[in-house]
């Protein structure tokens, strides 16, 4: 690996079985890789991205976990929660890379037959919704008058689409985040939604504020992005996985990728009002 004025280091990971699995992603964890993805197919079987990513929430430390969950065959409501509670399993370390898969065949299985093109960024727009529909000091824990929470303090979210209805509020508090890390193509046509936008090498994109990641293959020459991406995503292909420089100590993913945590609209209108 060639290195460069790239920034961050991720690596997309499709090990076979539990054990090599996590040997795969200590082993990037270990070389400094900022995040690793793990790719899906509601067709290929064996076990989902977001319980792989599960799995691995207290085998590793540092490096952050982005399952695929697609849009597009995953009630909402279950995919907010679930992003959520990987956030707290992982102690702030979750990612989504955002499917949305329009395979017959996929949509079949949840007896779909079509998909609007506007739903994926309905279900992103949901989810962080969803993400903020408790405050951050909901939980007050207040022992002399028995108050758990504050009511006030958590919000119906009260979303609709053509396609679903959700009045909230999720049944996890926030992630420690605030917002998991939305991960997308932009082919997605969501690049105002996503956190990081993963890209094709040399490909020329309106970025907005997302930081734009170039997908490579393993021992791709990043030196010639010359500039071009704040990181790369390596598709990988087994082989060792050289440090890369200058790794994170960050404790969560956000903090890893120089990525503000989101304050709460909830609270922000509260505050205003």
């Amino acid at each position: 690996m060639t290195h460069s004025a790239v920034r961050f280091y991720a690596l997309e990971v499709d090990a076979p079985d539990p054990a090599s699995l996590e040997a795969r992603v200590r082993a990037a964890e270990a070389a400094g890789y900022a995040f690793v993805t793990f790719p899906d197919d509601p067709l290929r079987g064996g076990i989902e991205a977001g319980v792989r990513a599960a799995f691995l929430a207290r085998r590793t430390t540092r490096i952050g976990l982005a399952p695929t969950l697609h849009a597009t065959t995953t009630e909402p409501f279950h995919l907010a929660t679930q992003l959520a509670s990987l956030d707290h399993a992982s102690l702030g370390r979750a990612g989504w890379v955002v499917g949305a898969t329009s395979d017959p065949a996929a949509l079949a299985t949840v007896g779909r037959a079509e998909v609007d093109p506007a739903e994926v960024g309905d279900v992103v727009d949901v989810a962080r919704r969803l993400w903020d529909s408790w405050e951050d000091d909901a939980i007050i824990r207040d022992v002399p008058t028995g108050r758990f929470l504050d009511p006030a303090r958590v919000h119906h979210v009260h979303f609709e689409s053509p396609r679903f209805s959700i009045v909230g509020p999720l049944i996890t508090t926030r992630p420690p985040q605030g917002q998991v890390v939305v991960i997308g193509s932009p082919a997605l046509g969501i690049t105002d939604r996503l956190d990081v936008l993963v890209v094709e090498p040399g490909a020329h994109v309106e970025r907005g504020d997302a930081l734009v990641f170039a997908a490579v293959p393993a021992g791709f020459d990043v030196s010639t992005l010359d500039g071009a991406a704040d990181g790369v995503l390596i598709r990988d292909d087994g082989g060792e996985l050289a440090p890369v420089p200058a790794p994170s100590t960050a404790a969560t993913l956000r903090q890893a990728l120089g990525l503000a945590r989101p304050a709460n609209r909830f609270a922000a209108a509260r505050s205003t009002a």
